[in-house]
């Protein structure tokens, strides 16, 4: 009997080649169409980003920042993705509920709807930019006090919101500062307490 060990056969691994390169080529003609486009534009999307960066400064909560951002990134997006303020929430993200509110110029803003871009050169106040180290915001400090929040989701939008609401001269009564404050959700409807809070501030006097 013959000990020494079978040599493979030539025309046998070609055929294997030829059936693999076979198989993989119709795998890729049964892919759909649109699955190959998204692949593709996908791609595509990175390739741009990477080209597309623009030069961006901006001071928050009183630090300066000077960034490469891609021109359709939101203000709300580069927030919390690129400055890890994650403080400002994405809620709806289409500029409905409130909880991404920040002030820009001392301006309230649904962070969601702006592009970084747009606000090159100016001032963004968070909710982590409100408190003086460990000593809180007075609104801060009004709604730990009135219970202004439950699940706290919307806490940070509302705050802002009801901070620019004093500023801006429209909490005079219970009725301007439910209008003014409409643009913000709470969905687990502590709309009176927030309002006692607000009202708490304005009369107060404090600094807002």
């Amino acid at each position: 009997m013959n000990s020494e060990p079978e040599l493979g056969n030539p025309h046998d691994d070609s055929r294997r080649t030829f059936l693999k390169q076979s198989s993989l080529l119709t795998a890729m003609a049964l892919v759909p169409s649109p699955v190959v486009s998204a692949a593709a534009a996908e791609l595509d999307e990175k390739v741009a980003a990477a080209f597309e960066k623009v030069p961006l400064s901006l001071k928050v909560n009183g630090t300066k920042h000077k960034l490469q951002v891609e021109p359709r990134t939101t203000l709300l997006d580069l927030l919390r993705e690129q400055l890890h303020l994650t403080g400002t929430k994405k809620g709806c993200d289409y500029g409905q509920c409130g909880a991404c509110t920040v002030h820009v110029d001392g301006q309230r803003v649904n962070s969601c709807l702006s592009f970084a871009v747009m606000h090159d050169g100016q001032e963004i106040t968070t909710i982590e930019g409100l408190a003086k180290g460990d000593e809180l915001h007075p609104m801060q400090e009004a709604f730990v006090k009135h219970d202004g929040f439950q699940c706290g989701y919307c806490t940070p939008g509302q705050i802002m919101s009801a901070v620019a609401c004093v500023r801006e001269g429209h909490a005079g009564s219970e009725g301007e500062i439910r209008e003014y404050m409409s643009g913000n959700i709470c969905r687990c409807g502590a709309y009176s307490n927030i309002v006692a809070a607000i009202q708490d501030v304005k009369q107060g006097g404090q600094k807002v």
